[in-house]
């Protein structure tokens, strides 16, 4: 898929809502396979990322309301890492890194690695309307929420449903069947 056939999700001022308030939960099912590179032209898909909880942006250095949310993962990306919880920002841009990277340096944006899927194939895999779109996968492999459109990734109540969403409880050794 090329640029020109990826709609943008417009939001409707110019405050970003906290992500945490309006990301859209679901029940755990199979996260979906994505294929992606890395800068250096790796090829990765989530399965690479296998026990660490996830945020999947799709986003594009084009794209108005995407550049609006990228720096809130920037800076939210070092508070959801001590959790064991990855910032994954998978750019549309057809010329890949060598317009990521300029795009980051002039935006100030450190911490983040650059991801790319210029043929847009991860669009179609998610069913994604427009960018940006965000996905949430928990340690178990589930995708457990989503949000179309651009938030705000750096809040408080953000960073707590995030921890929530992305951590699976590991089973408890001391629970003792009950005898009927």
């Amino acid at each position: 898929m090329g640029r020109s056939n990826v709609a943008v999700a417009q939001t409707d001022d110019d405050a970003l809502p906290a992500a945490g308030d309006v990301l859209n939960r679901m029940a755990p099912t199979a996260a979906p396979v994505l294929n992606f590179t890395d800068a250096s032209g790796r090829a990765l898909t989530l399965a690479d990322y296998a026990g660490h909880g996830l945020v999947v942006n799709l986003w594009a250095t084009w794209c108005g309301p995407c550049v609006a949310e990228i720096p809130s993962f920037a800076a939210v990306a070092p508070v959801l890492a001590v959790s064991g919880i990855l910032v994954l920002p998978i750019s549309m841009d057809m010329s890949g890194a060598q317009t990521v990277r300029p795009f980051y340096a002039s935006h100030r944006i450190f911490g983040l690695p650059i991801l790319l899927d210029s043929d847009g194939a991860a669009m179609d895999t998610l069913n994604a309307p427009g960018i940006p779109v965000t996905i949430i996968i928990n340690t178990a492999g589930q995708l457990v929420a989503r949000f179309d459109g651009a938030a705000d990734w750096n809040t408080p109540g953000t960073v707590r449903a995030l921890r929530d969403l992305t951590h699976v409880a590991p089973p408890r050794n001391d629970v003792q069947p009950v005898d009927d």
